[in-house]
């Protein structure tokens, strides 16, 4: 059930993991053995203070406000646009970590391309900017039957990320947080009845070329991989992968995240997709308060999370 709390949990997950990866983004995995990220920390990469968060952030709650309209994808790409040249939901009124796909999207619109028809489609445009901003997404799941909720994710995915394995992959996650939105009991659990869900919609011949590539993923096995072989780079089914992985190898929301941060690379995306739904699952309430205590902006983000609650 979509509740404030939910998507507070949700949106305030999203936005500490991203926070705490900022500061150690594109450090590598032997950096982080050496010295693992343990509270939330500043500078480093971005030169930002502690809880600062990135465009991860920034444009899940540009989706987050244009829900609160209802959907529509054009207010939703305008959201889009206002942060990235006006710093609309940024931390401190300054755009950084812009990804090339999104930029390149965002280019597109300003000349006039229609919303569903702006993002990359090519094989290179599979990076994990729209993964990073989908989870609002799910909480539309109680006022949209299934098929028609995975349709406006892909959708929204289109905006900036069109290539078909970018959609998967976005449709894929928020299976998996409806799953935990509709009480699964366990991580495991949502896991597996996300996959079972949406297995509905990508057996069919339409995603059949794309379906390989998210073997690991959809064999139900993914927490059973040894660290060596989880990936956390900018690429979108490394990120699907790395995020599960931390999420069912770890049992609170603070060792989900970090876990996902001290795998190195793209640190703040990691975190901040393993952190949407560890915040679902764990509840707003067990993430460290004194985390979300230096997040910035987080009275907006808290009424944010209040406002979407009435209008789903």
């Amino acid at each position: 059930m979509s509740t404030a709390a939910t998507i507070k949990s949700g949106l305030m997950g999203v936005c500490v993991g991203d926070a705490l990866g900022v500061p150690v983004e594109f450090t590598s995995r032997t950096e982080r053995i050496k010295s693992p990220v343990t509270s939330m920390v500043g500078y480093g990469t971005w030169n930002q203070p502690p809880g600062t968060w990135s465009d991860d952030s920034s444009l899940t709650f540009c989706l987050a406000e244009s829900l609160c309209s209802g959907f529509s994808l054009h207010a939703i790409a305008h959201s889009f646009w206002r942060w990235y040249n006006q710093a609309y939901w940024t931390a401190h009124g300054e755009v950084f970590d812009v990804g090339n796909t999104t930029r390149t999207a965002i280019m597109r619109l300003e000349e006039g391309v229609p919303p569903q028809e702006a993002g990359g489609t090519s094989e290179h445009s599979n990076g994990n900017g729209s993964l990073m901003r989908i989870l609002p997404m799910a909480f539309c799941h109680e006022t949209l039957n299934f098929p028609e909720l995975i349709s406006r994710t892909h959708q929204v995915s289109c905006i900036t990320h069109a290539h078909l394995r970018s959609q998967i992959a976005c449709g894929t996650y928020i299976s998996i947080a409806v799953s935990l939105l509709e009480g699964t009991d366990s991580l495991l659990a949502a896991y597996l009845q996300g996959l079972r869900l949406i297995s509905s919609i990508y057996s069919s011949s339409e995603y059949a070329s794309e379906m390989p590539h998210f073997a690991r993923v959809f064999s139900g096995n993914i927490a059973q991989l040894p660290v060596e072989d989880i990936r956390s780079s900018g690429y979108v089914v490394d990120t699907l992968e790395a995020s599960l992985w931390c999420l069912l190898n770890s049992s609170s929301y603070a060792q989900a995240v970090l876990k996902a941060v001290n795998l190195g690379g793209d640190t703040d995306t990691t975190a901040a997709v393993t952190g949407g739904l560890a915040g679902i699952h764990y509840g707003v309430e067990n993430i460290p308060q004194e985390w979300i205590e230096q997040i910035a902006r987080k009275q907006e983000i808290m009424d944010l999370a209040t406002r979407l609650a009435k209008k789903l």
